[in-house]
């Protein structure tokens, strides 16, 4: 299995805990197309539970067989432009350049950006550079073994001339489970993740996570996803603190998801503390 990138550490147990929950907002609509010549174009609408709504487009140009270049602009209700270039396996293989360039029409705020990626079978190492604030830059590297793995991250501060956070990561990955422990916001948050695919029909994850600075007490969550058949299954998890919340995602035909996700406090069931939304996506 590849060594994945410090953030992805605990990525199958955060997936199984985080994604396709669909209460968060009240209605989220996403519409993607592709067109002949490796453009790709998406569409992406919420509606918070605040009636207030927000909204981006983004359109990909890929022409990695040719020249390894894939060229993002997204523009957002926020009035906020974003380009990326990537640049992959130009100069050897594993190795992938972004820039990143942000701007605000309104204020005429700019953000520039730099990140390198370099990945091979046993190490997987990023950099990402900050240009106009600081600047800054913040590494992390991961090195992996039969499946162990151990990495490392870090900020500095150019400008100031100190180190800004450092964090810190082991785990073990396998085909049908996996388990990662990580410290982080300077080694003062801990947080232990166990993922396990029981079989092609269940999966089972659970995060414990302790904040040092916060007290004794550790927060709890555990989820569960069920596939019902192969165009759907549900999910549902649960918290310390009794905050349930479940899921039904469903391909109503080829190209169109529906999903519906609620939350609702156990503690306060007769309150109206609970939270339902939708999900559309359409792709072509």
């Amino acid at each position: 299995m590849s060594v994945p990138a410090f953030a992805d550490i605990a990525k199958t147990a955060n997936d199984l805990l985080n994604k396709d929950f669909y209460h968060l907002s009240s209605g989220t609509i996403e519409v993607k197309s592709n067109t002949p010549n490796n453009v790709a174009f998406k569409v992406t609408g919420k509606s918070s539970h605040d009636k207030v709504t927000s909204g981006a487009i983004e359109g990909k140009y890929n022409d990695k067989p040719n020249a390894g270049l894939t060229l993002t602009q997204i523009w957002n209700t926020a009035n906020s432009l974003e380009t990326k270039i990537e640049m992959a396996d130009n100069l050897t293989k594993g190795l992938k350049a972004e820039g990143v360039f942000g701007f605000l029409p309104a204020t005429q705020a700019r953000a520039a950006k730099f990140n390198v990626h370099f990945k091979q079978p046993n190490f997987h190492g990023r950099a990402f550079f900050d240009l106009l604030k600081g600047p800054t830059a913040n590494i992390d590297a991961i090195v992996g073994h039969e499946g162990f793995l151990a990495g490392a991250s870090a900020g500095y501060d150019v400008q100031k001339a100190q180190i800004t956070g450092y964090s810190a990561a082991v785990g073990y990955q396998a085909p049908t489970y996996s388990a990662a422990i990580t410290a982080t916001d300077n080694l003062s948050v801990f947080a232990a993740s166990y993922y396990h695919k029981v079989n092609s029909q269940v999966e089972a994850g659970s995060k414990a996570t302790w904040n040092s600075k916060g007290g004794n007490a550790v927060g709890l969550e555990v989820a569960t996803k069920y596939r019902l058949d192969p165009v759907s299954f549900v999910k549902a998890k649960i918290n310390d603190r009794g905050v349930a919340a479940v899921a039904y995602n469903v391909l109503l035909r080829e190209g169109v998801t529906f999903g519906v996700g609620a939350s609702f406090d156990t503690q306060k069931l007769d309150q109206a503390t609970h939270k339902v939304g939708t999900s559309f996506t359409f792709e072509s």
